[in-house]
This record gives structure tokens, sequence and C-alpha cells, in this order.
């Protein structure tokens, strides 16, 4: 008898699941709150171990369409000068690219696929998970409408049908790929309260502008309290300019708690812009990419605490349901694909779909507790930090400050720690389970 799951949330994650689910031969359902899928969001990076498993599905030739393979990562303190470079993806011997890409860009492309793979009938959009139940045999899971619809005699006015019910489901397997808001989450731990703020804030955009350097490197300039992040994700165009993805981050140690994280909210230029005015390298010019920007977003910088378990019975958690973190490392997404990836391998090879669920979670929740706490420390960008620290004004050369040992040493832990080392990945055994026939 064909496993039969559910899928909750069609972000990146989930829909890498819903795709290598599908491959495998299980009967897979994939529910959307969302009435319309928009490719929403800025840049983001997939590490060459996430790169690795959306080749094996096939995606190979399409992702390099619409990404730029990095060439290089340079961390720099606030003046510009160099602390740390590394070579990434191909060009460091992985067997696959690193890539920056359009987040809502990576998500379209999935959604398509998924839409021709599993069939339309199998993706449900503006369903939005009210509550669920379970028994031994199966799961139960109640959903409702949370979309915008004309309301009659109302003129054409639109009104929100909040809990609209959408119908009830069942199946074998429930998976939580909902995101930081997790529904699926909530109701395992209904105690819990909002995500954790550091006082970090993110001004995110996109400006078409010349290449800088190499045209495809990768860029973290300053220190914890106050961080640049800018790399491109089109290929050059005509016109001589690509999408650069820019972040501006500044941490505030007296700000008020924030209320609920709007990831649609419109930045103020003049609440960041000054921060940063004095930072034109020469050979990069962060304000000149800030004032170019259409427009911006702001974020938080939140996580949550890692949990003790993921699972219950037959329902589990995978990507920012299970483990938000800080975007540190470049992580959050390649995570999520690697806990799709590794949670499909599971349900595919094991009869018990309960015993698949705990070996899941036995080989993700450690390693991604680990991130989320390794990201709270800075991660690979501690670097920086220790540069700011030993040397506020700068220096004549960065070995002065910070050993050529020491930071080949935190470029490696972290690689370790996120599961992206090259020996390991480039030798690791694949996730991918085909139907048969």
């Amino acid at each position: 008898m064909t496993l039969k799951v559910m899928i909750i949330g069609g972000g990146i994650g989930g829909l890498t699941a819903a795709l290598s689910l599908h491959e495998a031969g299980l009967d897979v359902h994939l529910f959307e709150a969302a009435a319309e899928m928009k490719p929403l969001g800025v840049g983001i990076n997939l590490l060459p171990h996430a790169v690795r498993e959306l080749t094996e599905l096939g995606l190979a030739e399409e992702l390099a369409k619409i990404a730029v393979p990095t060439r290089e990562l340079i961390y720099t303190n606030k003046f510009g000068q160099r602390i740390w470079q590394e070579d990434r993806g191909k060009h460091a011997g992985y067997h696959w690219p690193q890539y920056s890409i359009h987040r809502g860009k990576l998500q379209m492309l999935l959604w398509q696929v998924a839409l021709q793979s599993l069939g339309p009938q199998r993706m449900h959009s503006d369903h939005s998970l009210a509550s669920f139940t379970q028994t031994e045999t199966q799961v139960t899971a109640n959903f409702v409408s949370r979309s915008l619809a004309p309301s009659s005699g109302s003129r054409g006015h639109q009104v929100r049908t909040e809990n609209a019910a959408r119908g009830q489901w069942q199946a074998d397997v429930l998976i939580g790929a909902d995101g930081i808001h997790s529904a699926v989450r909530r109701q395992f731990q209904p105690n819990e309260g909002p995500p954790i703020w550091n006082g970090g804030i993110l001004w995110r955009g996109v400006t078409r502008a010349k290449p800088y350097l190499s045209g495809a490197s990768m860029i973290m300039a300053g220190y914890e309290w106050q961080k640049f992040v800018c790399y491109p994700i089109s290929q050059v165009g005509d016109d001589g300019l690509q999408e650069i993805n820019w972040v501006a981050e500044l941490k505030y140690r007296d700000r008020p708690p924030l209320k609920r994280e709007d990831w649609n909210k419109a930045g103020v230029q003049s609440d960041f812009l000054p921060s940063f005015e004095s930072w034109d390298f020469g050979w990069l010019d962060c304000p000149g990419l800030i004032k170019g920007s259409p427009n911006s977003l702001e974020f938080p910088l939140v996580d949550r605490d890692p949990l003790a378990s993921w699972t219950q019975g037959r329902v589990t958690l995978m990507g920012d349901a299970a483990h938000p973190m800080y975007p540190i490392g470049s992580n959050g997404a390649s995570q999520a694909i690697l806990d799709a990836r590794a949670l499909s391998y599971r349900l595919a090879t094991d009869r018990d779909a309960r015993a698949a669920l705990l070996a899941y979670e036995e080989e993700r929740r450690p390693p991604t507790s680990n991130l989320v706490l390794a990201n709270r420390r800075n991660g690979p960008e501690k670097v920086m930090q220790m540069a700011q620290e030993r040397a506020p004004k700068g220096y004549a050369h960065i070995h002065d400050v910070i050993s050529a040992e020491e930071l080949a040493a935190s470029a490696k832990e972290y690689k370790l720690i996120a599961g992206f080392d090259k020996d390991v990945l480039n030798q690791r055994p694949s996730y991918s389970v085909k139907r048969a026939g």
C-alpha cells in the first residue's frame, strides 16, 4: 500500500520534499496557505550540499539559467580591508556549484515543476492548516481559507474570509514545513510564544549596478553590530549591469521588542543609510547600492530555541518550522532542502512510517540545533568581530591581527557544523530514491 503524505507549506523545503517523495513513488499532497504563488523575497544562497540535492532532482539546467555560481566569498572589516577570502562551489573543489539566486525565482521554479510532476490535483493553494489530530494509523488535518474574496452585494469590495472551512484531509504522515510561525509547531508547543529577537534589523534590497570584483563575489563587510552583505543574483545584462542583492544590518542594545515580524514590511532608507554613508571602499560602493534600489524590505533578526524533539507519532517538522536560524553562513534555505531530502529518503526506504520520522529526526535535529547555536555566536562571521575587537581602526595586514591558522580553523569548523565540508559532501551517498519502473 502506497504511503500517503501531507506536506504543510509550499516554501522551498516543502516543495523539495514534495518532489522527492513523488519521485520515490509516494502519494503526496501539498497544502499552501497563500491563495496565489508569487515570486516574493530577495536574494538567498544555495550552498553546494543543497545544490547537489536539487541537481539530483533534475533541476541543474533550470537552476543555472536563473542563478549566479558564486566564485568567492570575502570577509572585510568596516573599511573594506580583507580579513578572509576563499573560493566557493566548484572553484573550491566541490562537485556542485554554490548559487546566489532570487528566492522568489527559486520558489516559482520548484512550484511549477511540482505542478507538472505531481499534478494540480495534489497542489492545494489557499489551504491554511487550522488543526490536526492523529491516531495510531493516520493523521487528520483541518484546513481553512485565509484569502481575500468578493463578498455578496459588496459592489466589488474585498473581504477576508478568515477561517472559512476548506475541508478535511487524511494521510499516513503529516510534515510541517510551514515556516517560523508554523501551525504544526504551535500545536506541539502551544506556550512557546513569538520568535526570539536579538536586537538586529536587516534591510534588504536589489539594485541594478555594474559588476564588482569577479562579477560573482559574495561580500560580508563590517562586524556584529554593523554589517553589509552583497552578492549578484543575475548575469550581466546587455546594459552592462547585473542585479546585486544587498543586506544592511544594524544591531540595537536598547530598542523595545518588535511585534510579530512582517516579511513584506517596506524599509525606510533614512533609518539605516546614514550608518553606511562612508562605506565606499572604491571597489564596492555600499551607499550607492542602497540608494540605487527602488525599494527595500525590513526584517528583524530572529530565531527560536532548538527543540528537544520534532516528531510526535506520525507528524514531524522540517525547515524553519523545525529550526529557524539567523541568516548567518547562508544556511536557511540549504538546511530546509537537506531536511526534505533526508526525510524523503527515510519515508521511502522504511516500511514503518513512525520509525522513519524518528530516524530522520535523529539524523537532522542534532546538527541543525548546533547550527542554530553556532549562528547565535556569529558562525563563520565571527572573524569579522575578531578583527573589529582587535583592530577597530584597521590594520596593515590581517595576520598582524588574526593568524592564518585561526582564520582557516574558523572556516573549516563551520563547514563541518553546517554539513558542507568538501570531502565529506563529495563522498556522501545520495538521498535519491526513484520509484520502481
